[in-house]
């Protein structure tokens, strides 16, 4: 009996070797160290996890964009941004529009996917708005090519505007593109600027000033240091004839000055996008986006006055306190995804809001609210802070349509030295992004730590679509 058990242990230690040896040599072939840093969190709009991660880092898992993710409950719908991507189509167009949309078609996809019908609405101030607006810039520009002007005429404009959204939908964008991102068919115009031809501009304006300055947009550097930027503002007041007005300090005038100040400055981006490649004009108009983008905090912030009211007087961790709060950025942080540069303001303008109100305490910390609790949740857990540099989503056969996230690791939120938010900038010499802690249980020697995240734990927030 000792025998036989000896030689079944034998045996089982023999067959245990030869598996584990069988799994080497097929893992030799495609190795993942389970401590490597996976790359920058990338979120697909296909990939499915039927069982999420409880938190850490974790490495990515391919699945069929065919598998159905498992429901709370049977009596559960889909969510209602579950992907079911649009067939592709023919669109009808107007016929009025004689121009070749084909020369554009790579700006065209590019669109297309940066505002897909899933994800329109939670990407559009970050990504989706910043490209349509860089696309029709880049269409104004284009279509004037063979003219001596750099605007459409008005009924050209609703024809082209109309047949641009008619092509857009049919490769899968949001058809109500132009309400998300408040854009009119009259922005293709030049509205009230006084000069819209290319003569006319080219001798009011220096112009190789201007495309020196816009030929190549850094963008770790013009939203600080801008050199683009006050080269289309110097050229739009020039050729809007509101230049005496600055020079002679009378800069106080109707508001219809402003808006031809804007008119003008969209004659400009027209003459820059015939001067450059479809994609650097592209590139440079993203990246002058970004810069204005991230300047401000996008979400719709109420007066949190249930927090003022649990917080007032506390000086150490609350429940009520804690819970109030948390509540009140759950409430927020639906509506979109936002950049890590745009949570830091968010954070500043609701913690000023707070001091305003007598909340002197740093509840941030007291309550663990780090940065990307402003943005859009991702397995009701893990939120989703985009880059502050432009962004695209990008799609392939095998995870569809997909983007980066930016500082995925729990970044404290900023807490105002002061009420005034007037003071506060991100490109003062002293403000920089909060340090990422380092991982000691990751055995990584790296400051940044992403992780990847399938863009279905986005789809949990149902309530984004009521």
């Amino acid at each position: 009996m000792d025998c036989v058990k000896t030689g079944t242990r034998v045996k089982g230690s023999f067959f245990r070797q030869l598996l584990i040896y069988a799994i080497w040599l097929s893992a030799s072939h495609n190795v993942l160290a389970l401590h490597t840093l996976p790359e920058p969190s990338r979120i697909s709009l296909s990939s499915v996890l039927a069982s999420p991660p409880k938190s850490g880092i974790f490495e990515p898992i391919e699945i069929s964009p065919a598998v159905i993710p498992h429901l709370p409950s049977p009596e559960y719908s889909f969510p209602p941004m579950y992907p079911t991507f649009p067939t592709a189509y023919v669109p009808v167009l107007t016929g009025r529009c004689h121009v070749d949309f084909s020369a554009i078609s790579s700006i065209m996809d590019k669109t297309a996917s940066d505002c897909n019908l899933p994800l329109a609405a939670v990407v559009g101030n970050v990504i989706c708005c910043p490209q349509f607006s860089s696309l029709l810039h880049i269409f104004q520009g284009f279509y004037s090519t063979s003219s001596n002007n750099l605007v459409l005429q008005n009924a050209v404009a609703d024809d082209c505007f109309k047949d641009i959204v008619s092509i857009l939908a049919s490769r899968g964008a949001n058809s109500s593109i132009p309400t998300i991102c408040s854009v009119k068919s009259s922005n293709l115009t030049g509205g009230s600027c006084p000069v819209k031809d290319i003569a006319t501009f080219e001798k009011t304006v220096n112009t190789s000033k201007l495309l020196e300055a816009c030929s190549k947009v850094d963008p770790l550097k013009e939203c600080c240091r801008s050199i683009c930027q006050p080269a289309i503002m110097e050229a739009a007041l020039k050729i809007s004839g509101t230049q005496s007005l600055i020079d002679n300090k009378n800069i106080i005038g109707p508001a219809n000055h402003f808006d031809t100040l804007n008119d003008c400055k969209g004659v400009v981006y027209s003459w820059i996008s015939q001067k450059l490649p479809h994609d650097s004009a592209n590139k440079a108009f993203r990246i002058l986006s970004a810069c204005k983008v991230n300047k401000v905090c996008p979400l719709d912030l109420r007066q949190p006055s249930e927090v003022i009211q649990e917080c007032r007087n506390v000086a150490a961790p609350s429940p009520s306190c804690c819970s109030s709060l948390n509540t009140y950025i759950a409430s927020v942080q639906r509506q979109m995804l936002i950049t890590n540069r745009q949570a830091i303001m968010c954070a500043t303008v609701i913690g000023s809001m707070l001091q305003k109100a007598g909340v002197i305490t740093n509840v941030y910390e007291l309550c663990d609210v780090d940065l990307k609790d402003f943005s859009l949740q991702t397995y009701g857990q893990e939120g989703c802070l985009l880059g502050s540099l432009p962004v695209d989503m990008v799609y392939d056969n095998s995870s569809g349509l997909s983007f980066t996230c930016d500082l995925s690791d729990n970044i404290a939120a900023p807490w105002p030295s002061s009420s005034s938010f007037t003071s506060f900038s991100l490109c003062a010499p002293e403000m920089s992004l909060p340090a990422l802690p380092t991982s000691e249980s990751s055995g990584c020697d790296r400051d940044d730590v992403d992780f990847f995240v399938p863009i279905f734990s986005v789809f949990v927030f149902g309530s984004l679509l009521l």
